[in-house]
């Protein structure tokens, strides 16, 4: 019987996909991304272990709630490590008239195409535009990354992008142009947005006795933030 590790739920989250959503976050991540604010979720512990039976049918007792625009909207941690319990759940999900999101960061394994059979928009957190700035801002290669979002692009599915903005790493007028120029060749791209940096994870990692990557790096400057992403949706 498959059963997935779920690190939290969301039963009406706001920001996770339209509408009001039902926010899944998986356990497991591949990726030490500088900014993360949730390394709780990088071990595939076997947390709050559930069947995919088990979770529809606590997303179906909020679906009232959800209407035609909201949903179900699986996160992480990374969702794609756990692809067989996805899967199920994002099926079943279907068969129940959801509306399904996948917040990813397209770096795990599996059936890229038959996940995203049954997903209606994919929210992919851009990480970095090039490999040097990859591999420095989450310890990994692009390889992964580019294969699912090439899946994504052949099955034209619906997509949001999502960046953060850390200070002193991406914050500069000239990274912004240059992701401009990076989402201009994705086709399927309905909505962008820049995250700021913030400082919410910095206890956990105390806690954990892991050392903070950006110990020394401020909350991003909202005012800045709103220059640059006025600066990325303006026209050429």
């Amino acid at each position: 019987m498959i059963k997935g590790s779920i690190s939290s739920i969301e039963t009406m989250g706001l920001v996770d996909g339209p509408g009001i959503r039902y926010v899944v976050f998986l356990q497991g991540c591949k990726l030490r991304c500088l900014f993360c604010h949730n390394p709780e979720t990088w071990k595939m512990e076997d947390k709050l272990l559930m069947t995919p039976d088990e979770l529809i049918r606590k997303v179906l007792k909020y679906k009232n709630y959800y209407g035609e625009e909201g949903g179900l909207t699986f996160s992480g941690g990374e969702p794609l490590l756990q692809p067989e319990f996805l899967l199920e759940c994002l099926r079943l999900a279907k068969t129940c008239n959801l509306h399904t999101a996948l917040d990813t960061a397209g770096v795990g394994f599996g059936d890229y195409e038959e996940i995203l059979k049954y997903t209606d928009l994919v929210i992919l957190d851009i990480k970095a535009i090039d490999e040097e700035g990859f591999k420095k801002m989450t310890g990994s290669t692009m390889k992964e990354f580019h294969h699912f979002l090439d899946v994504c692009i052949k099955m034209q599915k619906p997509l949001w992008l999502r960046q953060v903005i850390v200070p002193g790493i991406n914050d500069t007028e000239d990274y912004i142009l240059k992701l401009k120029q990076y989402i201009k060749q994705i086709p399927n791209v309905e909505k962008v947005e820049l995250l700021p940096y913030h400082e919410l994870g910095k206890e956990k990692y105390h806690d954990l006795k892991i050392p903070y990557p950006l110990e020394n790096t401020k909350a991003m400057d909202p005012t800045r933030l709103q220059e640059l992403q006025a600066l990325l949706k303006s026209k050429d």
